[in-house]
């Protein structure tokens, strides 16, 4: 799932309009990541630069990204160079994985001096790097220090250094000689690895469809014949052709439970009906509709590290708490016994002397269990004796009584911070993110720091437009939910939710108007979607009519009771959901 340095070179060339333009605004979602905002002649567009290891990319993007309150150091100090700066060309070296973004931008004198920002897409060693004129290190979104790598340090004030690499083969310039020649020093490797060694800027899945296409099986370099191994070589010249001559085929793949899982910049047939395919118009939308999801819960996920840690704890000490009490319930099930050695030693004072340690006595109340010993304490009479059982099954049986009430309550509470993290998997903005703060202070689980900390204003629940036109409504957490469902709703409108899953409370405003059932299926993959199932082939929704949705006295929020329900098993449809909700 690496971005190759022939599908960046694809992107560089999507990114050439640019050149020209003026940065407008700069900002830093997170850590390792950065938009660049350009104002051109035709309009403005957003490019994104992603330096983290498993999504390090580079791309124009369509989607909002929250801007955060307060700016990062490294963000403050690209304004301070690269605002207002003119973006003069863009370069690659070959298909090096590196992209050179060089600006024309005004100093502190009001000189117009040439910057260079180095985006390196290299997996874990990927980062962003401001370089002079003179290719001196300004400053870079990631550090490395000489204990960190003492073969590339990047630090302020250093030479700017290439990243050493292998000698390797263009794919535009291919030769099947020299690859052949540099297969030979691979013999024991097996050729999809090989392959990828020998040539630049060619990804694993890019090899495994050469080799699948050549009908070969990926084995050892050493046990292919001449015959193969010109197959491999022809299907490679064919693909450097087509390169060559612009012919492109941006397509992603999905696993059969929807869980996006590679990409390249040619058709891949080799996984056959073990993956979906969608295909996509240009490099940079593929990217975009391909990290979009996984950036927005990896900014959540370090906006909201302490509600994650809070919620995995409340959740871990609750199910050990239900646990413990269970326990207990299960002994005070005992608790008959008790009254019953207390009624056997009532009924056989006479034969107990002083100083007896147990009572063997028939047993009157278990025909099947005809003679019992009971343990006495020999320092107490034998009324105090029976008097001591009495009491020990009282204090069971009021023991079963609020057992039962907390291990209830416990399951409710269980349930109710599972649909809090749920609702925090889902955040996409920091204003979710505040509504869930504000809504766990509320309910007692933690203190507000100041009153600076406030909810900022909620945004208003998702929107969707099913393809016949009705309005259909997700709310974006536990409050939200009531709200749409108690107050917003009509008695008339459908509701959804998942069965037994945590998800959000999903609404088709009606209007007075009967949906067909194709909205009805639409909004019941729309609630699935929006819930802990969403990466399930068959999510059961129940769905009734607002009327038979009621909540329980002291009940927490998002919490309801419905009647009437009708069930649905749908799968959740991604495209579906971009879809409706674009409208």
């Amino acid at each position: 799932m690496a971005l190759d340095g022939i599908y960046l070179s694809l992107v560089k060339k999507e990114l050439e309009p640019l050149v020209g333009g003026r940065v407008d605004k700069i900002y830093q979602p997170s850590r390792e990541e950065l938009v660049f905002s350009f104002r051109l002649r035709g309009g403005s567009k957003r490019l994104l630069i992603n330096s983290a290891a498993g999504t390090a990319r580079v791309h124009l993007t369509n989607f909002e990204i929250e801007n955060p309150k307060t700016p990062p150091m490294f963000c403050m100090l690209m304004r301070k160079h690269l605002s207002a700066g003119k973006l003069n060309g863009i370069r690659q070296n070959g298909f090096e994985r590196i992209l050179y973004f060089d600006f024309d931008s005004a100093n502190e004198m009001g000189d117009i001096v040439r910057l260079t920002l180095a985006v390196e897409i290299m997996g874990r060693r990927s980062n962003i790097i401001l370089l002079d004129s003179e290719n001196i290190i300004i400053d870079s979104i990631k550090r490395v220090t000489p204990d960190m790598s003492a073969v590339r340090p990047v630090l302020p004030g250093m030479d700017y250094t290439f990243p050493p690499c292998d000698e390797r083969i263009r794919l535009t310039s291919f030769d099947a000689e020299k690859l052949l020649e540099m297969l030979r020093d691979y013999p024991k490797k097996k050729m999809s690895s090989a392959l990828v060694h020998s040539l630049e800027g060619i990804s694993p899945v890019f090899a495994d469809e050469i080799l699948y296409e050549s009908g070969c099986q990926d084995k050892p370099v050493e046990d292919y014949t001449g015959i193969e191994l010109e197959r491999i070589c022809g299907l490679l010249e064919q693909s450097s052709k087509k390169l060559k001559n612009g012919e492109h085929c941006f397509v992603m793949l999905r696993t059969q439970e929807g869980v996006l899982k590679d990409f390249c910049f040619a058709d891949i047939k080799h996984f056959g009906t073990l993956m979906t395919k969608e295909y996509c118009d240009s490099a940079c939308e593929l990217l975009d509709m391909f990290y979009s999801n996984r950036d927005t819960q990896e900014r959540i996920k370090q906006k909201a590290q302490d509600l994650f840690r809070l919620l995995t704890s409340l959740s871990e000490r609750t199910a050990r708490r239900v646990s413990n009490q269970r326990l207990e319930l299960e002994e005070c099930a005992q608790r008959d016994k008790f009254r019953i050695f207390g009624d056997l030693i009532m009924a056989n004072l006479y034969q107990i002397g002083k100083g007896m340690t147990e009572l063997k006595t028939e047993n009157l109340f278990d025909e099947s269990l005809p003679l019992v010993t009971i343990p006495l304490d020999s320092r107490l009479t034998p009324s105090e004796n029976a008097q001591k059982y009495y009491k020990e099954y009282k204090k069971m049986d009021t023991a079963e009584k609020k057992l039962t009430a907390l291990i209830e309550q416990g399951e409710q509470e269980k349930v109710y911070i599972a649909s809090v993290l749920d609702a925090l998997n889902r955040a996409d903005s920091e204003a979710d993110i505040s509504a869930l703060r504000e809504e766990l202070y509320e309910q007692g689980y933690i203190k507000r720091k100041s009153a600076k900390n406030k909810a900022v204003k909620s945004l208003p629940p998702i929107r969707f437009v099913s393809d016949d036109g009705f309005t259909i409504l997700v709310g974006r957490h536990n409050k939200q939910n009531d709200m749409l469902t108690l107050k917003t709703a009509q008695k008339t409108d459908l509701w959804f939710h998942t069965l037994g899953i945590t998800g959000s409370h999903t609404v088709i405003s009606c209007e007075g108007k009967t949906p067909p059932q194709s909205t009805i299926e639409q909004a019941a993959r729309i609630a699935a979607y929006h819930s802990n199932g969403r990466q399930s082939s068959q999510v059961p929704v129940d769905y009734t009519l607002i009327k038979y949705v009621k909540k329980p006295n002291g009940a927490k929020p998002g919490m309801v009771i419905y009647t009437n329900q009708k069930t649905l098993y749908v799968k959740p449809d991604e495209q579906e959901i971009r879809r409706l909700r674009s409208k």
